[in-house]
């Protein structure tokens, strides 16, 4: 596996050295979903749009999500069957939607991180250089940011800016394994490690023909989904590596992982499907597979209870699979 890592590592040369010339691509989007062909498993709740993002807060239980002009934050409250719905407005599209610190979504938007209070709904604008993607947030309250230019800027929880990065061709989606940052680059369908304090890009690898989507797992373990090769990769840090390259089919798209079975939880926009792979084993392991919603985008699991949720990105529909459902067997 070693072999086919350094094989696949396409940019992982002088660390000086930017995105340049380098060939790029349009970013991987997720397959047109046909109508649903089957029930969605568990039960569907109306809400008051479809969802492109969704995301759970460990700190309050509050799960939130994006609609598709990125301007309006569903917040949802678990807790309540069916899940109590409040609406926020925010001040710019957001084009990320990710967990901050305990109690709050982070809303990453064109010049500005929005905190989102989790159970208040106010909404607290950290004005940043740049048109923002992503923003992820450290245990620490340290704030990284990701640039449309290909920055990665690490800021102070006011915005300041302690350190800038440069070289890629976009910066997409982060994910954090510890200090170390994975980073992915859809237009160059690239993952790239920072090890912390460095400020040059680490080791790159080429994540399959279109990269979509990514998230971390214990272990140091990173999830890639890639809808155009229909594959999960599965990659660990420090160094860069790839261990697991598995062919899902049905074009793979957004990722939940659950820390109580170390399932990761992937949606197939083309078959209107989410399928759940077991990762403690040396390859990924199919433990599940359910029917969803159409155009599944969206999903999160609720850290308390292992309840999976998945939004529609074409209907005002929130899917909730239980844990309890998935033991039954139904």
């Amino acid at each position: 596996m070693l072999l086919a890592a350094a094989l696949l590592a396409g940019c992982s040369g002088d660390p000086d050295s930017g995105a340049g010339d380098a060939p790029t691509r349009e970013p991987a989007a997720p397959a047109v979903s046909p109508p649903v062909a089957s029930a969605p498993a568990g039960d569907v709740y109306p809400v008051p749009a479809p969802l492109t993002t969704l995301t759970t807060d460990p700190g309050s239980g509050f799960l939130a999500g994006l609609d598709p002009a990125g301007t309006g934050l569903v917040v949802l409250d678990p807790g309540t069957t069916p899940p109590t719905v409040h609406q926020v407005r925010l001040p710019t599209p957001a084009r990320d939607l990710t967990a901050g610190t305990p109690g709050e979504f982070l809303a990453a938007g064109d010049g500005v991180i929005m905190r989102v209070d989790a159970a208040g709904r106010t909404v607290t604008e950290v004005a940043v250089d740049g048109d923002l993607q992503t923003a992820r947030a450290r245990p620490d309250g340290t704030l990284i940011a990701g640039t449309a230019d290909g920055r990665v800027l690490v800021l102070d929880g006011t915005g300041k800016v302690r350190q800038t990065v440069t070289g890629l061709a976009s910066t997409d989606r982060i994910a954090l394994t510890g200090d170390t940052l994975a980073v992915l680059d859809r237009r160059q369908t690239l993952l790239t490690e920072i090890e912390p304090g460095y400020e040059n890009l680490g080791l790159a690898l080429r994540a399959g023909i279109g990269a979509a989507n990514v998230i971390e797992a214990p272990d140091s373990r990173v999830v890639v989904t890639d809808p155009d090769s229909g594959q999960l990769l599965v990659f660990t840090t420090e160094p860069l590596v790839l261990r697991q390259r598995y062919p899902v089919g049905s074009s793979p798209y957004a990722l939940a992982y659950d820390r109580g079975s170390d399932t990761v939880w992937v949606t197939c926009t083309q078959s209107n499907e989410i399928v759940g792979y077991d990762l403690s084993t040396g390859a990924p392991r199919e433990v599940d597979r359910y029917p969803t919603v159409r155009q599944p985008n969206a999903v999160t699991v609720d850290a308390d209870t292992g309840d999976l949720y998945i939004g529609s990105a074409t209907e005002p529909g929130l899917q909730r699979i239980s844990a309890d459902q998935r033991e039954r067997g139904q």
